[in-house]
């Protein structure tokens, strides 16, 4: 396929699929499901319920063009040994992380509500990343992931906008990446916040990369296909 154009924000942008990765974060159940630790701080999760049907439009059009698709789930150790405890205490006066919940133990790897929704599952051969943290890059392999794929742009969705999603293009905008973020294909509890975050990563000419959306994105793929 050759270079596709993007129409995006602050500028369109030109990208090679294979050189292009596509990035779902965190769509998990503790976050998007009635029930979750999203819920347990308080959350409205159907805000998030947003995101889905157009990370279903850019997951079957990247799946389609042939694209490295990721998907992380945060989440920790079952020993919470790679939790910090700031971080573990920051549930309360709510549930916290690792205690009880109707899915399972709250943010545990391998708890039913760790996992990912099934609408946006995981296709065989996709990677799935476990991350402990806000952002893909801290202490994960995504980074050696990417560079054995050759990968120099990242198309990021997923939750929440303004906090794993920015997380992670600010950290991949420091280690050289183009990243866009499909705007529609992100959601946050908090709509101002979500809107604030998208407005930030393209403000002054795209400070940390460019804004676009699901039927952009899957227009472009196809068009580019049909050439």
């Amino acid at each position: 396929m050759s270079e596709v154009q993007l129409p995006a924000e602050p500028a369109p942008l030109g990208f090679d699929p294979a050189r292009t990765a596509v990035v779902i974060i965190d769509m998990q159940r503790d976050f998007l499901e009635p029930g979750g630790f999203g819920e347990t701080l308080g959350n409205d999760v159907s805000l998030l319920q947003a995101a889905v049907v157009p990370c279903q439009t850019v997951l079957a059009a990247a799946r389609a063009a042939g694209m490295l698709v990721i998907h992380t789930r945060e989440g920790h150790r079952a020993d919470l040994s790679d939790a910090p405890p700031a971080k573990i205490a920051r549930g309360a006066p709510s549930k916290r992380i690792g205690d009880p919940g109707p899915m399972g133990r709250i943010l545990i790897r391998g708890e039913p509500g760790h996992d990912i929704v099934a609408s946006l599952y995981p296709a065989p051969g996709e990677v799935v990343l476990d991350k402990p943290g806000k952002g893909a890059f801290h202490q994960t392999d995504l980074a050696q992931i990417l560079q054995n794929g050759g990968i120099d742009t990242l198309m990021v969705c997923g939750v929440t906008t303004e906090v794993c999603v920015h997380t992670t293009i600010r950290e991949g905008n420091d280690r050289g990446y183009r990243c866009v973020a499909i705007g529609d294909a992100c959601a946050s509890y908090f709509p101002e916040f979500h809107r604030v975050g998208l407005e930030m990563i393209k403000a002054q000419g795209g400070i940390f990369g460019w804004v676009s959306d699901s039927a952009c994105l899957a227009g472009a793929l196809a068009a580019a296909k049909a050439a």
